[in-house]
């Protein structure tokens, strides 16, 4: 892809966000990045990959000891490094960066695009019974659970309502579409708002 953009994601739990993610770099050859910030944040930092997976999207409210590091780190001290992640892989090209904020740590920079990818609960419990191998009754207060970490990790950090549409450039029902369809779309609202913003 010529045009530098940044498609930042947020979902709800279930709703196949890292796999439209995933779908839509491949559409558009453009890398995805979920996971592997947490590998990045971890190695920039000298901290382990398991103290970032342990607070990943995640408010703890109390301090680490990294007993590597010899060194005493708090949530708001990972945030830091994990941001400090987000903007070095901004600064390489075009990227669609999962979750972690990334929407409001590179709030400054223009070429941005915010996506939110929703869907109904029975969707997201039929999926998480489906992926998960677990009891629809499982699935609910796993999708509940992970959806309250996001968005009190999400508020916390940006003072913001985690999944309300006015946040967003763009938010979708990923259940209307399926995940290559839902892709689709937004590969084709990407290409629309760069192709306006070169015509301004």
């Amino acid at each position: 892809m010529e045009k530098k953009v940044i498609i930042n994601i947020g979902r709800q739990f279930g709703s196949g966000g890292k796999d439209i993610a995933l779908t839509l770099g491949r559409l558009m050859g453009i890398p995805v990045y979920d996971k592997e910030l947490i590998i990045k944040a971890a190695q920039d930092s000298g901290f382990s990959k398991e103290l970032f997976e342990h607070m990943d999207e995640k408010k703890n409210f109390f301090s680490i000891f990294n007993i590597e590091a010899e060194n005493y780190v708090n949530d708001n001290g990972l945030f830091k490094i994990q941001s400090d992640a987000i903007n070095d892989i901004a600064d390489l090209g075009s990227a669609i960066i999962v979750g972690r904020c990334s929407d409001y740590i590179l709030r400054n920079r223009p070429y941005c695009i915010d996506l939110f990818i929703t869907a109904p609960l029975e969707h997201r419990i039929e999926r998480t019974v489906r992926k998960e191998g677990i009891t629809p009754e499982e699935a609910e207060n796993l999708i509940l659970k992970k959806d309250r970490q996001r968005e009190a990790y999400y508020n916390y950090y940006t003072f913001g309502n985690w999944g309300m549409a006015s946040n967003y450039d763009f938010c979708i029902d990923s259940s209307l579409l399926g995940i290559e369809g839902t892709a689709a779309v937004i590969a084709d609202y990407v290409k629309r708002r760069m192709d306006r913003k070169e015509g301004e």
